[in-house]
């Protein structure tokens, strides 16, 4: 059989400089977005984001960081860097993502010099996703080991328990006393999370990752499972699977604080949380700590937020949602607090011990303190499914967001090839991921995984923050910003955000970043000390994300033609197709950097085709006035 002919060699074509917008099918302009998917549903994107904001540091890390810088005191340096931090930050990406429907790579095609941000935002995401599944991991195998009657660290006299172990149910049962030295003793929970889950005592530190423990990897193999099936058709299927693993939470987290608040000293914790030091407020740390807590518990930076946003339609108020969610994600912190602290209160009660000696942060809260005080309760094995049930939906919306990041900025540099096979793409990605995460799961996996948890998204996430705050103020430019939001949106940003924009937000970050370089202290895991040769593989890990922003210059300027100046100018200048994806939203200056727009009058056209002026492009008309007056100024001043 003769082979076919190519079916746009069988159509009339049309010399370029005779096709206006109006005359095109709009094939290319069309098919893009149609092709990406959009959600489906009104509350998908605040679900979402609130789902992908909401995670386990709001559980572990907000109260226990609260109580170490002021206790309640902390709630006021923690407000103050949320509004001047957080949220500008926050409606910055959502902003980039939804007017330019793109992902964290092809966004830059709002200045191509700077790519590199989005190279090394993909690097970071990258490397945070292989350890937070693994949290997850753990997560699942506490949460199939709270499926039986008798919580296995309830007692001692297992085989992984050590003479050290205190059981404090025989000691309670016995009326016995406790030990005078409790400080050498060690729970069963302890030793149950190190001796058994971990198996650490197999491995002699980082270097000697020793054996692969079948049980977590098998876990681990779940868990990318779950993240896979909840993701393999996008935002599609990512956005229904939300309204359960984002609103869920909330309803165990009121149940897990009722039952603290009504356990016998329960007050005793909460004010432990709460009492206000306010000396602390003039300490600069007490500041350092709540912007950090701001940072990373908003995740802006990993991608996540542009992501979501892009996959918005164009005009969906994002400037509503933005405080919806950052005041959501700040309350629920707050929240959690009382959870964990009643639940710690009548713990110090039951084992004679003060507060302090049992609050903990991070994995020691979730796998050793939490789990421990569960076995006190009645009925412990449900309120202990309960518990970790809480951490993994919480876990993994978030865990969610950071894969929809990787896939969605690698299909939209490759649009033609990679999204007709998203799914395989997809798959790719998390079998990939999952072994690289193997390493994890051996007896030394928690030294590595403190290692990627301290370097992977230190001082290289706050680099690209600061440099994406900088070019879009700074290059792209801060009227043109307002004005594509005002062409979205329907109103400009306030003095608020654009003094935050050019001024506050770039200068905490700064702070942010050389604290955390003066006051760079080295790993360390309980007693274990990290060698030197771990810790700069951990400060590379920093260090590569960085450096793909000079690497991504390299490339941006070898593209271009000229002088050395003439390039950098050319490259810095936003790409002929930046502006929104989709035709009838591009209005005023962006119709005419259409796909072969010739027109002399695009707007005219482009009334003509899609209808009368609407409050939008009548928008759009003002701002075409605004910037004909300003390149007048300029040229005069040139003159």
């Amino acid at each position: 059989l003769p082979s076919p002919i190519p079916w746009s060699l069988s159509q009339p074509v049309t010399p370029d400089l005779l096709v206006s917008p109006s005359s095109q099918d709009g094939d290319l302009g069309s098919e893009g977005p149609e092709d990406r998917g959009n959600w489906t549903g009104r509350l998908d994107f605040l679900l979402s984001c609130i789902g992908y904001c909401v995670g386990l540091g709001n559980v572990w890390r907000f109260p226990y960081r609260a109580y170490t810088n002021g206790g309640g005191a902390f709630l006021v340096p923690y407000f103050i860097m949320l509004a001047i931090c957080g949220i500008p930050i926050f409606f910055m990406e959502l902003s980039l993502g939804q007017f330019s429907s793109l992902g964290p790579l092809a966004v830059w095609k709002i200045s191509p010099l700077f790519k590199g941000v989005g190279m090394g935002t993909i690097l970071i995401v990258s490397l945070v996703a292989i350890y937070y599944n693994m949290i997850i991991a753990y997560v699942l195998f506490y949460l199939f080991a709270s499926l039986t009657s008798d919580l296995p660290w309830q007692h001692c006299g297992n085989w992984w328990n050590t003479d050290l172990c205190l059981d404090h149910h025989v000691i309670k049962a016995g009326n016995n006393t406790l030990p005078a030295n409790i400080s050498n003793t060690v729970s069963p929970s302890e030793e149950y999370w190190s001796r058994y889950v971990l198996h650490i005592q197999g491995s002699s530190g980082i270097g000697d990752p020793g054996r692969i423990r079948w049980n977590l990897c098998l876990c681990l193999l779940l868990s990318w499972t779950i993240v896979y099936l909840c993701i393999l058709k996008g935002v599609k299927s990512s956005g229904k699977v939300v309204y359960f693993t984002a609103t869920f939470p909330y309803l165990i987290l009121v149940m897990l604080l009722i039952r603290g608040v009504t356990l016998e000293g329960a007050w005793k914790g909460i004010q432990f949380y709460l009492t206000p030091q306010f000396d602390h407020l003039l300490s600069s740390k007490v500041w350092i700590e709540a912007a950090l807590q701001i940072f990373y518990s908003l995740g802006v930076g990993f991608g996540g937020l542009l992501t979501f946003a892009s996959y918005n339609t164009f005009h969906q108020n994002i400037y509503r949602d933005t405080f919806i969610v950052t005041l959501g994600n700040a309350i629920t912190s707050i929240l959690a607090g009382f959870a964990i602290f009643s639940v710690l209160g009548y713990m110090s009660q039951e084992l004679g011990v003060p507060v302090n000696q049992v609050a903990k942060a991070g994995p020691g809260l979730a796998f050793v303190v939490y789990p421990q005080a569960m076995t006190m309760l009645p009925l412990s094995p449900f309120w202990s499914f309960l518990f970790f049930f809480m951490l993994l939906t919480l876990g993994l919306d978030s865990q969610f967001a950071f894969m929809e990041t990787i896939v969605t900025a690698v299909t939209d540099e490759f649009p033609y090839y990679l999204r007709p096979k998203k799914a395989s793409f997809s798959a790719a990605i998390c079998i990939a991921l999952f072994l690289m995460g193997l390493i994890l799961t051996t007896e030394g996996g928690m030294y590595w995984l403190v290692l990627l948890d301290d370097y992977s998204a230190g001082f290289g996430l706050m680099v690209v923050v600061i440099t994406t705050c900088l070019v879009v103020t700074r290059v792209y430019g801060m009227k043109r910003f307002c004005r594509d939001i005002h062409m979205m949106l329907g109103f400009k940003p306030g003095p608020y955000f654009r003094a935050c924009w050019m001024v506050l937000s770039p200068a905490t970050m700064m702070a942010l970043l050389v604290y955390n370089i003066v006051k760079y202290q080295p790993s360390e895991y309980g007693n274990y000390r990290f060698p030197t040769w771990a810790e700069v593989l951990g400060i590379l890990m920093g260090v590569l994300s960085c450096l793909m922003i000079p690497m991504g210059m390299v490339v941006a300027v070898l593209q271009e033609e000229g002088t050395l100046w003439e390039r950098v100018q050319q490259a810095s200048r936003p790409a002929m197709d930046w502006g929104p994806s989709l035709e009838e939203n591009r209005t005023g200056m962006y119709v005419a950097s259409l796909a072969g727009s010739q027109s002399p009058k695009p707007l005219m056209i482009h009334m003509r085709k899609y209808g009368g002026i609407t409050s939008y492009e009548n928008t759009a008309i003002q701002v075409d006035r605004e910037m004909e007056e300003e390149e007048e100024d300029e040229d005069e001043s040139m003159i």
